[in-house]
């Protein structure tokens, strides 16, 4: 997850120099092909935010494209990068922008407190059930354009290690890494943060997937340094309790 995250910091400040070098000369086509080397990254996270609305019920299929969000930074970015002033800044300007343009057009999601107040309840086969909806619903519905696909860039996958941080936790992560494969990992944590509220998910996402910093969530999400680590610690609890209750329950 690191390399990863380095990978993209570094690719980061290569296309930043470049994209400077070519509004300077107005070179519009160079500037562009540069900017679709980091694209791919911003086109999954708006398109898991699209799947989150479809599988919500707060969208429905076909409304949009990714597409639909992403081709405006070609505009957005060529416009400002004379006021953008590192890579980081421009890390944080894309997905400051992207955001604007999502939240702009979805309706803002509740916190599902029926899922979380009868958590302690729901049985295997109920949990079962509610990640096949979710699977079938609204996971996977919109894939990268083949031309923007590009390895370099890690792909969304939770693991463990993103909700059990403490040394007590991680005996706990411990347990579920002996009994559960990666892709259950994954589809567990993808199921339950789309029942968190937008704003949680959200920090959540921004910290685990994208490697941006807490301070730098609060300036995309327009909010307080504390607000967001509020945010990130109670998703983690809400992840950290699911699976106690899903997985540990009966080997207590």
């Amino acid at each position: 997850m690191e390399i990863a995250m380095n990978d993209v910091r570094i690719i980061m400040k290569e296309t930043y120099s470049k994209l400077v070098s070519f509004k300077r000369k107005e070179n519009r086509e160079s500037f562009n092909k540069e900017l679709l080397r980091i694209l791919p990254k911003i086109y999954r996270y708006v398109s898991k935010r699209l799947n989150s609305a479809v599988a919500n019920g707060k969208l429905n299929k076909g409304m949009f494209d990714p597409s639909d969000f992403t081709d405006q930074l070609f505009i957005e970015v060529y416009d400002n990068i004379d006021d953008i002033k590192s890579e980081n800044e421009l890390h944080v300007f894309l997905f400051k922008k992207v955001d604007e343009l999502l939240e702009d057009s979805l309706v803002e999601e509740e916190f599902d407190h029926v899922f979380f107040d009868n958590i302690d309840t729901y049985s295997k086969p109920e949990w079962d059930a509610m990640e096949e909806d979710y699977t079938q619903d609204g996971d996977g519905d919109f894939l990268l354009l083949e031309e923007m696909d590009d390895n370099s860039l890690d792909k969304s996958n939770y693991t463990l290690d993103h909700v059990f941080i403490t040394d007590e936790e991680k005996q706990l992560a411990d347990k579920l890494d002996a009994s559960l494969d990666k892709e259950r990992i994954n589809k567990h944590i993808q199921l339950v943060l789309d029942k968190m509220n937008l704003p949680m998910r959200t920090v959540f996402e921004l910290f685990t997937n994208e490697g941006l910093t807490t301070e730098e969530i609060a300036d995309i999400r327009k909010t307080t340094l504390d607000q967001v680590e509020e945010l990130l610690a109670s998703a983690r609890q809400l992840l950290k309790n699911s699976f106690e209750k899903r997985f540990l329950i009966d080997s207590n």
